[in-house]
């Protein structure tokens, strides 16, 4: 009995030891990667490593980052499918190599990410800087989500605030926290040393973080991310169309005639908001294969589609509510407000025609089949 006990006991020493080594060796990797060789450069200007407090601030987020690993796993397998592009046009506009760790910072290069004070997509741009550089932010297209597109409009602003602040870590700074409130600081302060500046806690951070970044999607198999070729995130292929929509197209009828789904053009187009394609010429991202005879397809959705609708209108009737109809005919309220373009508060009158796709158990019931829209 004395045996079996000391037995376990030399087991759950040497388990204990083994993972006291295994810490040890895991601390050992972090703090390896904490290790500065001089010099540092960011966007090609010095980082003043030889102060001790700037080191600190580096350090916290290096281990940050490192410590959550799955998400550094995500930067990395993305960087081959969106950092091409963005390289191109980085070297289009002259700027430093470096600008392209600034969109992992930003989004972890993703096309949806969006912060509580309204900025949105890869560049994080807001709603009134997109607009300045040229970029459509309305209820039918928010062309932030286009990396295509989203990108010339940031390098453009880059371009600014580097003519602005003469210093690529001030216009970081400033990306980050605005133009009109670094200069504030700056002017009460008494420095332009982005280093020395008191700055809003995220931004003391920023440049760090893209620092941080930097070094390790550099060098990822030294601070312990080893990825094959195939574990990255391959581009997603796929050809513009020119589509002249005299009125609001529904998405699903440019789906149909590229050969696939309604979520392969939302994911090809992530400007486009919403159900439908707004009226005008617009280019659209379809998978290759379905370009061939795409107009004629499209052409032919289009006319079947405004027959059909033509053959679906329900007039309201006095007392009729959204609800109502929806209950009628047996079809989710949401799609009839998808239908019709209208929002769930929209006031609806009698005289009022509306389209309806009922269930088969329904269909036919109370249409009017004169030829004729949906109002909304």
């Amino acid at each position: 009995m004395r045996f079996v006990i000391f037995l376990l006991l030399s087991l759950s020493g040497s388990a204990l030891c083994a993972g006291i080594t295994a810490a040890h060796d895991r601390a050992d990797g972090l703090l390896g990667a904490l290790v500065l060789e001089s010099p540092v450069r960011l966007c090609g200007e010095p980082v003043p490593v030889e102060d001790p407090l700037v080191v600190e601030r580096f350090e916290k987020e290096m281990l940050v980052s490192m410590g959550n690993r799955p998400q550094v796993i995500l930067w990395l397998k993305r960087t081959r499918r969106y950092f091409p592009f963005i390289e191109q046009m980085i070297e289009k506009n002259g700027l430093p190599g470096d600008i392209k760790y600034l969109a992992v910072a930003e989004s972890a290069l993703r096309m949806h990410a969006g912060s509580p004070k309204g900025a949105m997509g890869v560049w994080q741009l807001m709603p009134q800087t997109a607009r300045k550089y040229g970029l459509v932010v309305d209820s039918d297209f928010d062309e932030r989500r286009n990396l295509y597109l989203s990108t010339p409009a940031a390098m453009a602003y880059l371009k600014d605030l580097f003519e602005r602040f003469g210093s690529w870590s001030l216009s970081l700074a400033a990306y980050n926290m605005g133009e009109e409130g670094l200069e504030a600081e700056i002017l009460e302060q008494g420095t332009t040393d982005y280093y020395r500046l008191y700055l809003p806690l995220e931004t003391q951070r920023f440049v760090f973080r893209i620092l941080a970044i930097k070094r390790i999607i550099e060098a990822p198999q030294k601070h312990g991310f080893t990825l094959a070729r195939s574990d990255f995130y391959s581009p997603i292929p796929s050809t513009a169309v020119s589509i002249d929509a005299f009125k609001d197209l529904p998405l699903r009828l440019v789906a149909d005639a590229a050969g696939t789904d309604f979520k392969t053009i939302k994911d090809l187009n992530p400007e486009l908001r919403g159900h439908y394609l707004a009226a005008g010429t617009r280019m659209v991202h379809i998978p290759v294969d379905g370009e061939n005879g795409f107009q004629a397809r499209l052409a032919a959705g289009i006319q079947a589609d405004t027959t059909l609708r033509s053959q679906r209108i329900y007039v309201v009737q006095k007392g009729d509510s959204l609800s109502g109809i929806a209950q009628k005919f047996d079809v989710p309220l949401a799609a009839l407000l998808i239908w019709n373009r209208i929002g769930i508060k929209r006031v609806i009158h009698p005289g009022q025609r509306l389209v309806v796709f009922p269930s088969a158990a329904k269909n036919g019931n109370g249409f009017d089949t004169a030829d004729g829209d949906a109002d909304g």
